[in-house]
């Protein structure tokens, strides 16, 4: 028995090596082979490897691209807005896609450790610049088809242009916050900005006191171009009478307001300025207006039918809504009758021409019809008599007045300056003979 137990285990052992042997190798159909000739192997973990996997991320990128854009042109056959949509947002979204693609390559497989971590901060930077921009356009396509729905090419388009000013201020604000928020993110990324934060935030007040103060312009223009917006105090399209210009109100920023002008001029003004100085608003409440032709004749004018020829021109043009017409004559002194005409239109500029074609047609009435309501200047001319004057008899006594009288002295002087003074005759003298 013993002698069988010791021959038997050397068995026992070599058969628990070959076992561990072969758990370390594995089985035979696992083992791997070696390459055959003319084959390849890919080392993921090299800059061949990074380069395939870069490959291939652009490529599922540029295929989520190209369904993106089909999706959104067959919708775009359909609707409108997916047009906008893809006109907008195309250049911010590929680039977030392909940006994506590329931070997944390098942080799976680059080969360098030593640059790898730098690349995908600069990777992580722009994208989320890329997010920024793309939720920009976002927002700003959201806000568009919300202003598509309200139309100012109507006659009472006051609710409209009130919606479409807060809607762009609204959209100018979500930008900035968009901003904003990209830039801290931003900084955020960056390890020493991470760790000045506390002090950053322990400091904020003074830092807001300070910014208010050196900004205070600049944040009062913020806040005007906001009340602007909310208080419904001027809309886009409204028109405006300020610093003597008549205008429309072109658009409405955070800091300045844009009126153009009736001669094609824009006018910037600053946002405090219709939040702190009096203008004229023609379509605060509504739209329609009523305009005054005013006109200086002579008194010999015949109201009557200045009124039915003002109907007659009225008739004659569609600009008139049909309101009011109404001919006044307003004063009569200092040698003219004021007559006012008050005509109605739906909005500023049908005003404008209604204005000008009455005051063209009454002119032109007034000139064939009835000169004698031209205005004239009359001047009386009369001789003046002659004013009662007593009679003064002419004096005939030549006394010695003058400058030369009082004295004795002055009597003298007086001769010498009245007589007559000899005339005196030269003698030749005759040559000397020498």
């Amino acid at each position: 028995m013993p002698r069988f137990y010791r021959a038997r285990r050397p068995a026992v052992r070599a058969g628990a090596g070959a076992r561990l042997a072969l758990s370390r190798v594995g089985p035979p159909h696992r083992r791997p082979r070696p390459p055959t000739e003319g084959g390849a192997v890919i080392i993921w973990h090299s800059w061949t490897g990074f380069a395939v996997a870069t490959l291939i991320a652009i490529a599922a990128a540029l295929i989520v691209i190209a369904v993106v854009s089909l999706s959104l042109r067959a919708t775009a056959r359909r609707k409108d807005w997916a047009k906008v949509l893809a006109g907008g947002a195309r250049h911010p979204f590929r680039l977030t896609v392909l940006i994506i693609a590329v931070w997944f390559a390098v942080g799976l497989d680059y080969p360098d450790p030593t640059w790898r971590g730098h690349l995908v901060h600069g990777l992580q930077i722009a994208l989320i610049a890329a997010v920024a921009w793309l939720v920009s356009r976002l927002i700003t396509f959201a806000i568009g088809l919300g202003m598509r729905r309200y139309r100012t090419d109507v006659p009472d388009n006051r609710l409209a242009r009130r919606a479409q000013t807060q809607l762009a201020i609204v959209r100018r604000l979500a930008t900035v916050i968009v901003v904003v928020i990209g830039i801290g993110a931003i900084l955020l990324t960056f390890p020493g900005v991470q760790a000045v934060g506390t002090s950053v935030l322990a400091s904020a007040g003074v830092i807001s006191v300070i910014a208010g103060l050196a900004a205070q312009s600049t944040l009062g223009n913020v806040f005007a171009g906001v009340q602007l917006a909310f208080s419904d105090a001027i809309r886009v399209d409204d028109v405006v009478v300020v610093q003597g210009q008549w205008g429309r109100i072109e658009e409405i920023t955070l800091t300045y307001v844009v009126v153009h002008v009736w001669d094609d001029r824009r006018l910037v003004l600053p946002s405090t300025y219709f939040t702190t100085t009096p203008f004229e608003n023609w379509t605060r409440s509504t739209s329609e207006l009523l305009g005054a032709v005013e006109f200086d004749l002579d008194w010999r004018v015949n109201p009557v039918e200045m009124r039915a020829e003002l109907e007659r021109i009225l008739g004659r043009t569609a600009l008139w809504d049909r309101r009011a017409s109404v001919l006044q004559v307003t004063d009569a002194v200092g040698g003219f009758v004021h007559v006012r005409v008050l005509v109605t239109a739906v909005d500023a500029p049908t005003l404008f021409d209604l204005r000008c074609f009455v005051r063209e047609g009454v002119v032109d009435w007034i000139q064939r019809q009835d000169p004698t309501a031209m205005p004239r200047t009359r001047v009386v001319i009369t001789a003046d008599e002659e004013p009662d004057r007593p009679h003064t008899r002419p004096s005939t006594e030549t006394g010695s007045t003058g400058l030369f009288t009082g004295d004795a002295e002055a009597e003298q002087r007086a001769k010498n300056f009245t007589t007559s003074m000899p005339i005196v005759v030269p003698v030749p003298v005759p040559p000397s003979a020498s």
